[in-house]
């Protein structure tokens, strides 16, 4: 008998610690708590707060958002790396004088070789040879 073996289904969805809360967004939410603790320890009240509000907006978008059905770090991720590379890429070599003449010159066309005509196999040569592979060897038409 075979060994069996477990095969994952749900491969795309993350890990729950929390309900609903995946582990990502919990770091996500305890690196925001830090910031925010932090913040309220160096400033003053009224900066803390303008300041905390972003912090707790930014946090909660990218732990819970999505877009698509992808969580919001891989949208970010995919703008910023259209920002920064280039969507077309061009290559502008600089030709000399002499290699611009060379383009010019037309070179004799290359000759065809040609077409080399096979024997195309019959139908029941076909037959055959599939039913030959398709069980495995036990089929032998020499044997008919």
């Amino acid at each position: 008998m075979p060994d069996k073996y477990v095969v994952p289904q749900f491969i795309d969805s993350e890990d729950k610690i929390l309900g609903p809360i995946t582990v990502r967004q919990f770091m996500i939410c305890l690196i925001a708590v830090f910031v925010i603790f932090i913040e309220y320890s160096v400033m003053q009240l009224v900066y803390f707060i303008l300041l905390a509000i972003p912090t707790a907006a930014l946090a909660g978008i990218f732990a819970f958002a999505k877009i698509n059905g992808h969580p919001f770090h891989i949208f970010f991720l995919n703008v910023l790396q259209s920002w920064t590379r280039p969507g077309l890429r061009t290559w502008r070599r600089e030709l000399s004088d002499g290699e611009l003449r060379a383009m010019i010159v037309r070179k004799p066309e290359a000759k065809i070789a040609p077409a080399i005509n096979k024997a195309r196999p019959s139908l029941t040569h076909l037959r055959d040879l599939s039913l030959t592979v398709n069980t495995g060897g036990v089929y032998n038409p020499d044997a008919d």
